[in-house]
């Protein structure tokens, strides 16, 4: 038992340092999402399982603070409303589900995270693809070399691993870069 939690510690500390090669897009795609925000734009962020609850924590992350006081900002995760979630999935499919929810709130010049560790999930492309239909600026957190994602997004975030635990821990990691670099614009 000992050697696999000391094995997945090591395996954590792979994909970290792996993950520091995407310094520089982090920073971009920070600079990308202040600026949205200092012109009056949202931020909507979308996914399934563990990329649903990190759309939630980095938009309350957001809407509430960070570490810093500061104004509120506008962000939204598409996975908060139950009613919204199973009345979309029950007429439309569940293939969908942001698709619509993008449609009704993606404004031009507003960003559209999707979050997916395979980088292919049906719902949060058709999401992204309605996203960028609408002029929004798509930003996709993936892992597994991006999958179908990577061609839609203007920027992409793609942790260096296949292994959707490490995958994951890496994506809140960036979401808590992201939201201290707004902090410090704010």
């Amino acid at each position: 038992m000992k050697s696999d939690i000391l094995n997945q510690i090591r395996e954590h500390k792979e994909v970290l340092e792996a993950t520091t090669q995407l310094a520089p897009i982090i920073k971009e795609v920070s600079e990308v999402i202040i600026n949205a925000l200092k012109n009056q734009k949202k931020v909507l962020l979308f996914g399934n399982g563990g990329s649903a609850a990190d759309a939630q924590h980095i938009a309350a992350e957001l809407t509430g603070r960070y570490k810093k006081e500061r104004v509120a900002l506008p962000a939204i995760a598409l996975t908060t409303d139950t009613s919204a979630i199973t009345a979309i999935s029950n007429d439309y499919g569940y293939e969908r589900l942001f698709e619509r929810q993008l449609e009704a709130f993606c404004k031009k010049g507003d960003i559209a995270i999707g979050i997916s560790t395979s980088g292919n999930s049906k719902n949060v492309i058709k999401g992204l693809l309605k996203a960028k239909e609408l002029g929004g600026i798509c930003i996709s957190l993936s892992g597994n070399g991006g999958g179908e994602m990577k061609s839609i997004s203007d920027y992409n975030l793609i942790i260096p691993s296949n292994n959707t635990p490490r995958i994951q821990e890496m994506h809140i990691l960036i979401g808590h870069l992201i939201c201290s670099l707004v902090d410090e614009a704010f």
